[in-house]
């Protein structure tokens, strides 16, 4: 199959990559730099030049592809709702390109928010509706399509997909401990996020390519709920750091940004998602991979 994947170079999507590959796809990767591109080629994937801002690309991308891997996300948290507009516009840019083949189009989205108070499940339709909710309402837009007969699939992944070389919430995380001095965790720390191992969440994508029906939505979770605690705790002894409560009016100021969500319940469950896919996660735990030093000197 002739995939045509966005943010292939990124966390999730080289790992991504590598098993579309290692499955016999022919994978044309979106490249915006001389790195990106040489690090494609270098896999033996093709290079269709561009970002996630270029429509025409996106275009030209999906009309040549048997399938849509969109993986691609600006993650600006200096302007928001500019990373929503433009990841609204890539996924009806898609969709429209699929309508009426059938082809498939996964694209990632996410477990936040889906269920106050208890574990999202695959069941949890997105409450995330229009231009200005998060992520653009994407999910919702995507899952539109289907009836206009595009193949689409959402890929929850987990608010941590950890490994060895992480940059996302977890380092920033492991940051802010080596600036303040303190592994510091939200409130009583009784807060859990789900999480899973960037290898199992590769393999998951290529699962959910071959098998997952339209309109489907299946979980990146290998781990359904890591208290806040504990991560603070495992950050705390790997880089040998006290460990303290941050107070809820605190958390903003130490935190900053990345407070509002290390705050949140982000748990989910993929117990739909292992059933439906035969998918079974096998990569280290989040708190293996922070003792083994994955965030900093263990």
């Amino acid at each position: 199959m002739r995939v045509f994947v966005t943010g292939a170079t990124g966390w999730i999507g080289s790992a991504a990559v590598d098993e579309l590959l290692a499955a016999g796809h022919h994978v044309t990767g979106l490249a915006r730099s001389d790195a990106s591109a040489a690090a494609l080629q270098a896999k033996g994937a093709a290079v269709r030049r561009g970002d996630v801002d270029d429509l025409d690309a996106l275009r030209a991308g999906a009309d040549a592809a048997d399938a849509v891997l969109h993986l691609a996300y600006k993650h600006d948290w200096s302007d928001v709702a500019a990373s929503m507009a433009s990841e609204r516009a890539a996924v009806q840019t898609i969709g429209e390109t699929l309508a009426g083949t059938g082809r498939p189009f996964l694209f990632a989205s996410g477990v936040a928010a889906l269920a106050p108070g208890r574990p999202a499940t695959e069941d949890d339709p997105s409450p995330h509706h229009g231009p200005g909710s998060p992520r653009g309402g994407a999910e919702n837009l995507a899952f539109d399509f289907v009836g206009q007969g595009v193949h689409s699939v959402a890929l929850r992944f987990s608010p941590t997909v950890h490994g060895m070389g992480d940059h996302g919430f977890i380092a920033r995380i492991a940051q802010i401990a080596r600036e303040k001095g303190v592994s510091g965790y939200p409130g009583e720390g009784t807060n859990h996020w789900a999480a899973v191992h960037r290898s199992d969440a590769a393999r998951l994508v290529a699962l959910a390519l071959a098998q997952a029906p339209a309109g489907a939505r299946v979980h990146a979770v290998g781990e359904e709920a890591v208290p806040s605690r504990a991560i603070a705790e495992a950050i705390g002894a790997a880089l040998r750091l006290p460990v303290t409560s941050v107070a809820p009016d605190d958390v903003a100021e130490h935190f900053g940004w990345i407070g509002t969500f290390f705050g949140m319940e982000l748990s989910a469950t993929s117990a739909a998602t292992r059933e439906l896919l035969g998918w079974s996660p096998t990569g280290p735990t989040l708190l293996e991979d922070i003792a083994a030093g994955a965030y900093g000197a263990a």
